[in-house]
């Protein structure tokens, strides 16, 4: 399995650090945030848009595009890259998820998970295997292992048997992965919770599969932060360092840039996209709900200290505007705006740590949080 990542540097107070990440549609520099593209876009923007506000990679959803408009749809029309017009790298997670989360009728066993289909009820089994020949059919540079994990608040025992289930899943994936021979990225997804040592087991047996990444899932879906930064503390022990870490759908600021200072290299989140089609911007002097009627006339842009194109063109009151009435524009000015806001805090991230100053950058951004 190809190993295409470099650390290239370090932050002296931290495990923080910056890396280059090789794949067949270029370089990614990390630390780095995946807009979410589920059905091979994301929402509200062009492609041009999105690579005009610095977007180095997104994130597909396997499970939607293996639905509509199929695999094999997708191959004949040159694969997924081709088909979505998107020359950067793709991240196509395994589909487990929405295959828990979309179906109310779902059996898992260790050959894998049966349920029926968000759309019209179609029964589906989804194997590890064939969660890999998915991902390899659509031709996307980072695929995700299947994987298993229980809702919050969970018991230790249904945790146990997440960690059973993904690592035999893991072992049948990374066998598949070989038997086709390719040469793309496979990461394996870590499952424990906040309980350690089934964590720590999890870590151990996909450690030894030697993916060529690594994802820490089931968390941030409930549990206490200081027990999920706990474990993010521990986990970094145990990960090759010279492999990425991909800490999965964390989206607050605060939150990754605590995730960032413990080595985590990968982040992916729908809440800026979210957020931005229901009026909630992010801004340097924390949120903004721009459907608030005092902005109404408000002349001013989202944020004074932001370079996008929305916040150089457009007043606040023209977006309470659009918002109001239900305009298209208004979820692309907004979007604009809260995904320029999350990529250029990445950049900001990656300079400080070049320069040894990720811990006043972290301290100045938490502040203005804190402060809202």
């Amino acid at each position: 399995m190809i190993n295409s990542f470099t650390v290239t540097a370090s932050d002296s107070s931290s495990r923080a650090r910056t890396g280059l990440l090789r794949t067949a549609h270029g370089l990614v520099k990390t630390p780095a945030f995946m807009p979410v593209a589920s059905q091979g876009t994301v929402k509200a923007l062009t492609h041009n848009l999105l690579q005009e506000i610095g977007a180095q990679i997104i994130l597909v959803n396997s499970y939607h595009l293996s639905l509509r408009p199929g695999v094999e749809l997708i191959q004949r029309l040159g694969g997924l890259h081709q088909f979505i017009s998107w020359p950067s790298p793709i991240l196509s997670d395994s589909g487990g998820f929405q295959a828990y989360s979309l179906s109310p009728l779902v059996k898992v066993s260790q050959e894998g998970v049966r349920f029926s289909s968000h759309l019209d009820g179609t029964k589906i089994f989804l194997t590890p295997e064939e969660a890999v020949r998915i991902q390899a059919g659509l031709g996307t540079d980072i695929m995700m292992c299947l994987d298993y994990f229980p809702p919050y608040p969970y018991t230790e025992k249904q945790v146990e048997e997440s960690v059973e289930l993904t690592s035999l899943w893991a072992r049948r994936s990374r066998a598949e992965y070989d038997r086709l021979e390719l040469t793309t990225h496979l990461w394996g997804i870590t499952q424990g919770g906040v309980f350690w040592p089934h964590r720590e087991k999890s870590l151990e047996d996909l450690v030894r599969l030697d993916f060529s990444g690594y994802a820490l899932g089931g968390l941030g879906i409930g549990e206490p932060k200081t027990q999920l930064f706990e474990i993010l503390d521990r986990s970094a022990g145990l990960l090759p360092p010279a492999k990425p870490r991909y800490l999965m759908g964390l989206g607050y600021i605060e939150d990754i840039l605590e995730a960032v200072e413990r080595g985590i290299d990968f982040f992916d989140c729908v809440l800026p996209t979210r957020n931005a089609r229901n009026g909630t911007l992010f801004t340097s002097q924390g949120r903004l709900s721009i459907k608030n009627k005092k902005y109404e006339a408000d002349p001013a842009p989202i944020d004074d200290h932001c370079g996008c194109y929305t916040c150089r063109n457009f007043s606040r009151a023209y977006l309470h505007h659009l918002y109001e009435r239900g305009e298209i524009a208004s979820a692309t000015l907004n979007t604009i705006h809260n995904l320029h806001y999350y990529l250029d805090i990445f950049s900001k991230i990656r300079q400080a740590i070049e320069s040894n100053l990720f811990q006043s950058f972290k301290k100045k951004i938490l502040e203005k949080n804190l402060n809202e």
